[in-house]
């Protein structure tokens, strides 16, 4: 992958949308003390919204739709209105990927005594020094101190004994016929010893609230003396996955498809921070929705196909009946425009994905990925732009997202672009976002990096 471009413009957020990490904390912190409703208010500009318990029907006009950048925007705004999400404490082995709730404060200062930075001798005094048969190990208590003229082997990390004015590395050290201890270098005071406190005092602080949790951050914390970090805690999703046609092993047959969606998405909404407590199939069952929504006590709920108007479509009609609130219905993007963003609860939202996989995986990134960050008090990512290699044809008004592999300076688009295609997003490092009316060769545009892309699969930071 190579290294990216310059900031994007024409799709980015708005400074003011863009999310504030300490505003996300001081609403998890408020929930953690049982506040009443938030000050700030719902969106209310965007044309999508409908009044609380009466969703729009499915837009069918395409023009009416939510434009791509506002989508994202009011997904990325939605939880901030009625989410008071509890910080947890966790081990620090289940802390990673999650962002901290608290500034994290020295417990004890680091090192928390004089330490040895080499393995060589410790030494007191001006040389040639007499070398004491004992050692000083790493993790043995602390040896008698030292007198003038006097020398201890010492290994690195070990505890320098009381008195030692400097350690001579083992290669800067040479002994004579009589055992004495010679420096074949100027041997300054302070010499090769880490000081106690040198990188911090107990009460300092290290690092501060909204920080997010790096493996370099648990090494920190480890040496800090924690055993715990109190952090943010991961957005809880379930995945509902619709249609009767769908085959869970085995070939495609008579009318049948395989199911892309239930293997793929839980490992990609880990990838985003999420824990996925359940996938569940319902298939084309209204009734079996309408009991599964309303009876998940999920932070999200993620549901697959459905969100159009067919006989089958039972999206729409649950949400109408459950009285949820529509922040978006339909996206001016493509593949996935009959998305959707509904409010269930003041803390509970629901995003509907189209059937189709590539659809599907653009109304992840579109309204699911923004909402978790914010669930999750994540930074948004910097926006960033290359230019294309290829020429991208555009759709008359909406935005498209194609698959594309980084390559030097610039990102190659890929074919098997189309709503129910995975070829092309499996090779891919990122998606494009091409403009409505197309992107010429050598245009710069958004890139959006795949979670597995920025950050190897393996340390996804789930």
């Amino acid at each position: 992958m190579s290294a990216r471009g310059v900031h994007a413009g024409g799709h980015a957020q708005d400074a003011e949308d863009l999310l504030d990490v300490e505003e996300v904390l001081a609403l998890v912190n408020e929930g953690s003390s049982g506040s009443g409703d938030p000050a700030v208010p719902p969106p209310s500009a965007s044309p999508s919204r409908a009044p609380q318990g009466t969703p729009r029907k499915s837009d069918t006009d395409q023009h009416k739709a939510t434009p791509w950048p506002e989508a994202r925007a009011i997904a990325g705004r939605a939880a901030r209105t009625g989410s008071r999400r509890a910080p947890v404490s966790v081990a620090l082995d289940s802390a990673l990927g999650l962002v901290l709730a608290a500034p994290l404060v020295a417990l004890s200062d680091l090192p928390s005594f004089d330490t040895s930075a080499m393995d060589g001798w410790a030494v007191a005094g001006p040389g040639p020094w007499v070398v004491r048969e004992d050692g000083v190990l790493a993790g043995h208590t602390q040896s008698a101190p030292l007198s003038d003229g006097e020398a201890v082997r010492i290994a690195t990390g070990a505890r320098v004994p009381a008195d030692a004015t400097a350690v001579i590395r083992s290669e800067h050290g040479r002994s004579d016929d009589k055992g004495r201890l010679h420096a074949s270098r100027d041997v300054g005071h302070g010499q090769d010893i880490r000081p106690r406190g040198q990188e911090c005092r107990s009460g300092d602080h290290l690092l501060p609230g909204g920080t997010l949790v790096t493996p370099a951050v648990l090494g920190l914390a480890a040496a800090a003396g924690y055993d715990t970090v109190t952090v943010v805690p991961r957005p809880r999703v379930e995945v509902l996955i619709l249609g009767d046609e769908l085959l869970t092993e085995g070939l495609p047959r008579d009318g049948f498809i395989r199911d892309a969606l239930g293997p793929m998405l839980p490992s990609w909404l880990r990838a985003l921070g999420a824990e996925v407590t359940a996938v569940r199939r319902l298939g084309d069952d209204a009734k079996a929705l309408h009991k599964a929504i309303t009876g998940s006590t999920a932070d999200l709920i993620v549901t697959t196909g459905g969100t159009a108007s067919g006989p089958v479509d039972h999206v729409h009609p649950t949400l109408r009946r459950i009285g949820a609130e529509l922040l978006v219905d339909g996206v001016k993007v493509r593949p996935g425009h009959p998305m959707l963003l509904a409010r269930i609860k003041d803390d509970q939202h629901l995003v509907g994905l189209p059937g189709n996989p590539l659809a599907a995986i653009s109304g992840l990134l579109t309204l699911a990925e923004p909402l978790l960050r914010t669930l999750s008090a994540h930074p948004a990512p910097e926006p960033y732009a290359l230019p294309l290699q290829d020429a991208v044809h555009g759709h008359p008004y909406d935005t498209r997202l194609i698959p594309a592999v980084l390559r030097g300076d610039s990102a190659v688009p890929l074919h098997y672009n189309g709503p129910a295609m995975l070829r092309g997003i499996a090779a891919a490092d990122a998606l494009a976002v091409v403009p409505p009316d197309g992107a010429r060769q050598g245009q710069q545009v958004e890139l959006i990096d795949l979670p597995w892309a920025a950050a190897g699969i393996g340390v996804c930071f789930t």
